[in-house]
């Protein structure tokens, strides 16, 4: 299938490692012109290597997404190189595990949207003209299921989860008749470095430390207990984002798909 993306300017949040640097392999093999933003210096310098390596036409900045000014550092530097924006994959933000009664702060709250939830709309709202006057876009919010899945622990996490899906509906009505098609994806269990990391810290919280192996052994053991019996690859996700982010997605409107491994029960 030809996704009609070669050439187009990309803006990849989040880029530097898991899911987001996944969307940006497969976006600039696809022929995409791959801005990847992240706060990492180090690591992001690796993963626009790795798509230079393949050939690929990248970009790469440090920016501090949860701030006006790290936004707008994001698209100017877009706007810059190529003149313009054409998709928006918005994947950067994560949130620390708390229960709802005795870790979770308001401030731990506001970390988690700023940096998810707020980005997406501040980032949304800039690339939205660009889109607008040409014509044509594709906005691909990277939510997560705990957006329809709250548990006492996770709430930072739903609570920016579940705004992201309300923002993709509210973008995607007033982007359709501009041919700006927004939509969304909820990941399950992903086997991210980030996946990992969380494992590991929430071992050392119960007094419990994990090795490298027994950590890997756990995130297998939960995704046993889905029907897909193992965890998410951050590929997979990347292909589904790279079709919503593509000419030949051209009749799907402010949906959000589901890549659980069929954890998810309700209907539809």
């Amino acid at each position: 299938m030809d996704l009609g993306i070669e050439g187009k300017r990309a803006l990849v949040t989040g880029g530097s490692s898991g899911i987001g640097k996944a969307c940006a392999i497969e976006l600039a093999r696809e022929g995409a012109r791959v801005c990847i933003v992240a706060r990492g210096v180090q690591r992001l310098a690796e993963a626009a290597a790795e798509i230079e390596k393949l050939g690929g036409e990248v970009v790469a900045v440090t920016a501090d997404l949860s701030t006006d000014a790290g936004c707008r550092a994001a698209i100017d530097a877009c706007v810059s190189r190529w003149g313009g924006i054409d998709i928006l994959i918005n994947n950067a933000g994560s949130a620390p595990r708390g229960h709802v009664l005795h870790d979770l702060s308001p401030e731990v709250l506001d970390g988690s949207l700023s940096l998810k939830l707020y980005a997406c709309l501040r980032l949304s709202q800039m690339a939205f003209p660009y889109m607008r006057a040409q014509r044509w876009g594709r906005i691909v919010n990277i939510s997560g299921a705990a957006g329809t899945g709250p548990t006492p622990t996770n709430l930072a996490a739903g609570l920016a989860n579940v705004g992201m899906l309300n923002l993709t509906r509210a973008l995607s009505d007033v982007g359709s008749e501009h041919n700006i098609l927004v939509n969304a994806i909820c990941p399950g269990l992903t086997n991210t470095p980030r996946a990992r990391v969380t494992r590991a810290a929430a071992a050392e919280r119960l007094g419990r430390p994990m090795t490298a192996e027994e950590i890997e052994a756990d995130i297998a053991r939960e995704a046993s207990l889905t029907p897909a019996r193992r965890p998410g690859e951050p590929e997979e996700v990347a292909r589904v984002a790279c079709f919503l982010a593509s000419e030949a997605c051209s009749y799907v409107f402010a949906s959000a798909i589901y890549m659980d491994g069929g954890a998810r029960r309700a209907t539809p």
